[in-house]
């Protein structure tokens, strides 16, 4: 006589040698629980295959310099709808001085302020590695370049930033710092 479980083909029930029974699930739990995997499955690729989909290079236009020297003290990545919004946010972040800002045409595009905050000597400098458009957001890579030991730097506090503008797209705007923000 085995010590495995044995069968009792009228309930579907394994008799154990403790005498406890294992139940095998229902169908319909099974049937509920298959369905929900799908729907979370369909989701995820519906999510990356909408919102990511149609991946495509979006012109940008560089006006850092026209807005000049900027000491932002903390890291920003952030993207701005009028001037009256970056005008706020610059003197908020440099308190005492007037901005003197780009002529933006905000009713066509809209700004994004990239800011690594101090570094401590000159040398380092935010790249706009590319930007993308996709059919759900808008994707900004950025790299902070630093330098080498051999690089000839001065020893003294800089503040990098980037200021660009985009296309209007109305759409969400992600910041993705590659490397050391």
């Amino acid at each position: 006589m085995g010590t495995g479980p044995t069968e009792d083909a009228a309930s579907g029930r394994s008799a154990r040698p403790d005498g406890s029974a294992r139940v095998s699930p229902t169908p319909p739990k099974v049937a509920a629980l298959a369905a929900v995997a799908g729907l979370v499955c369909a989701g995820l690729v519906y999510a990356y295959a909408f919102e990511r989909g149609d991946d495509r290079p979006l012109a940008w236009r560089d006006v850092t310099r026209q807005l000049g020297p900027a000491e932002l003290p903390r890291p920003a990545g952030r993207m701005f709808n009028s001037a009256q919004e970056l005008r706020r946010f610059l003197i908020a972040a440099m308190p005492g001085r007037e901005p003197d800002l780009p002529g933006i045409d905000f009713e066509r595009r809209e700004a994004v302020l990239l800011a690594t905050g101090p570094r401590s000597s000159t040398g380092y400098a935010v790249e706009v590695e590319n930007v993308r458009e996709e059919r759900g957001r808008v994707v900004v890579h950025v790299r902070e370049r630093t330098p080498s030991l051999g690089d000839p730097v001065a020893a003294r506090v800089t503040y990098p930033y980037r200021l660009i503008t985009l296309p209007r797209r109305d759409k969400p705007v992600e910041i993705i710092w590659e490397g050391r923000p």
